[in-house]
This record gives structure tokens, sequence and C-alpha cells, in this order.
């Protein structure tokens, strides 16, 4: 018979797995416990959910939430970081703790329903956030509007310059009618 903490974990999971954009898990055997707290500040700091978890009620949350085969990835200690906002940041976030600190190992994740390589969460940490794309969006945007106006002050600029030209030719030709 099922305990009810276990029951209302295996919920919990299969909840936040449904919700998430996209999860990464981790074997984190070997840190701290200063390290794992410092993890998880700076998973909160972009929005990103770490938790630890068990293989077997993870196994049945993932079942349950209907994902990819994720039963391979449960194994040894297993975190899973959650990324409600975007699929990128989780991936950033352990990619890049990661190279800083040998003692985790990413062992993959899950992205749209598929479950995705050590390689693919790496080409995913080194994707643009969503704020990247929207400025490198608004740049490109910006760049005709930019473009153009350069054009018109360059046009006006040299309408005035000829001007001057014109103005001084005039004011020299005056000066010398009046010396003869």
């Amino acid at each position: 018979m099922a305990r009810p903490e276990k029951v209302a974990e295996v919920e919990l999971l299969t909840e936040k797995m449904q919700k998430s954009e996209g999860l990464i898990l981790a074997d984190f055997s070997g840190l701290t416990v200063a390290e794992v707290n410092d993890l998880r500040s700076k998973c909160r700091e972009q929005g990103v959910e770490f938790r630890v978890v068990k293989n077997r009620l993870a196994r049945r949350a993932a079942t349950a939430a209907e994902l990819g085969n994720l039963d391979e990835l449960f194994s040894g200690p297993t975190a899973i970081a959650f990324g409600f906002e975007s699929p990128v940041e989780p991936a950033k976030v352990l990619a890049e703790f990661a190279r800083q600190n040998e003692k985790i190992q990413i062992k993959g994740g899950l992205l749209e329903g598929n479950v995705i390589s050590l390689a693919e969460v790496k080409a995913l940490s080194e994707l643009p956030s969503r704020d990247e794309l929207l400025a490198m969006i608004a740049r490109g945007f910006n760049a005709p509007t930019q473009g153009f106006v350069n054009v018109l002050q360059g046009t006006v600029a040299s309408f005035v310059r000829a001007l001057n030209a014109v103005a001084e030719q005039r004011a020299e030709a005056e000066a010398e009618a009046e010396v003869e």
C-alpha cells in the first residue's frame, strides 16, 4: 500500500513535469550541501527549480505525465532542474555550474516530450535566452530605420555643404566685383 507522502510526491512531480517547458536531469553525488545550496540559488535566480528526487517516484511521475522514456536517466542520485519559463534556462544553469564544478554530471533531459542526450543539453545551453533573442530581433527591426536615418542625415549634410560652398563662391565673387 502506498504511503500518502509518496503519493503526494508523485502527484507533485507529475504536475511539475507537465508544466515545465523543459527539464534536465543530473547526478549530484559528490556535491557538498553548500554546493547544492549554491546551485539551487543560481537556479532560482533564473526561474529554474532544482529538486532532488527518488528515482522510483520520478519514474512513476514521468509515466503518469506521459513523458518520453526517461527510465535510463533515473539511475544513481538524481536531481531534476525544471524550466517553467524557458526550456533553455535549466540547461544553461546546469551546464554553467558543471563547467565550474566537475562533481555534477548532467545525464540528459526532456524537451517537448522528447528525451535529449547530454550533447543535446550542451547544445541547448549554448542557445541565446529568450531575452537575448528579443534583443536581437529588436536590433534587426531597428537596423533599416537607423540606416535610413543615416542616409537622410548624409543627404542633408551634403546639401548644406553644397549650399555653403555656393554661398562662399557668391561671397568671393561679390568681393572680387567690389574690388574691381
